[in-house]
């Protein structure tokens, strides 16, 4: 009966592991110790996790796909360009509505990559360009890795209070970018392997980050997180979210048609072009804002990130249903 539910709820199991992480966090956070245990388990998760990523992104494969180079351009234009105009934008009429911290929070989460598995898997639904999501889907990740904390750096760096020393660029390079590279250059060896053995690596990235959930909020409940957020600020960045999800959908489903791309195009651009990654943005925010508020900062990119799902979803089946064949008439 509880599968049944949950197969037709818009929550998959990873978004209900995360919220019970912070659900957990709340009640029992991690403290003295145990806390201290699990800050270095979580540098070593953080770079297992981009290590696996390194290893499951063919550069080859992405650059050949790369010929299709209006439609990737379009797509990373909308992830990197276009979002984070909008977050800037938004960014001064955010801290007055809902606080410095979660307004950080929701311009971090427009300079986040494209999720890759929803946004194929939707565009597959969707009955769009299927290799054309997986290209760009995949080449959002592998130069959000690079061009995220560099518009961390240029946007936020400024006025939001978050500074980067010489030792949070080592920390960078060595958590985030150095495992990534080495996943790059033993993929020829370790990629087989891994793919032979994905659904327990799956469960090995997930948890990861379901343990990087964790341990943000329980240093946010440590620091009063809870007494800092209200339920109205909750509700209004549920109304944000879900806002800005549907702005960016309409723009990416209207521009393309007048540039001329085709239905299937079109489907992809709005699939990649308007997802924000969970899995690469709430281990990346642990590095780059060590020593903030990572829990406020990460709160709006979870919220998001369930909207987007719930939204896009309903759109995938829609646009499916549309696509079917007509019944042959009776004989």
């Amino acid at each position: 009966m509880f599968g049944r539910i949950m197969a037709k709820s818009p929550l998959d199991g990873f978004v209900l592991s995360i919220m019970l992480a912070v659900v957990v966090a709340a009640f029992l956070p991690a403290t003295g110790v145990f806390a201290e245990v699990l800050d270095y388990v979580v540098i070593a998760a953080i770079a297992l996790l981009f290590f696996l990523y390194g290893t499951r992104l063919h550069p080859r494969e992405a650059l050949e796909g790369l010929t299709h180079w209006r439609l990737h351009l379009t797509i990373l234009s909308f992830t990197f360009i276009l979002f984070p105009i909008i977050g800037v934008v938004l960014a001064p009429l955010l801290k007055h509505l809902i606080g410095d911290d979660l307004s950080m929070g929701m311009l971090y989460l427009t300079l986040v990559p494209s999720t890759v598995q929803s946004s194929i898997a939707f565009t597959s639904i969707a009955r769009g360009n299927i290799p054309g999501a997986i290209v760009s889907a995949s080449v959002s990740n592998l130069l959000g890795v690079f061009l995220t904390p560099l518009l961390v750096v240029w946007l936020m760096s400024t006025d939001s209070g978050v500074q980067f020393s010489g030792a949070s660029i080592t920390k960078l390079m060595l958590e985030i970018l150095l495992p990534f590279i080495v996943g790059q250059l033993l993929r020829p060896w370790v990629g087989p392997w891994l793919a032979r053995y994905a659904e327990p690596t799956k469960y090995v990235d997930r948890g990861s980050i379901v343990l990087v959930v964790y341990v943000a909020f329980s240093e946010g409940v440590r620091e009063g997180l809870w007494s800092l957020v209200s339920a109205w600020q909750v509700v209004l960045m549920t109304i944000i979210a879900t806002v800005l999800v549907i702005v960016m959908l309409m723009l990416s489903g209207w521009l393309p048609k007048r540039l001329g791309f085709s239905r299937e195009d079109t489907i992809a651009i709005q699939f990649c072009g308007t997802k924000k990654s969970l899995a690469t943005g709430l281990p990346m925010a642990t590095v780059l804002f060590a020593g903030s508020s990572v829990g406020l900062i990460v709160l709006p990119l979870m919220i998001f990130h369930q909207v987007q799902l719930i939204l896009c979803s309903w759109l995938a089946t829609r646009y499916g249903r549309q696509s079917e064949p007509e019944p042959a008439p009776a004989a």
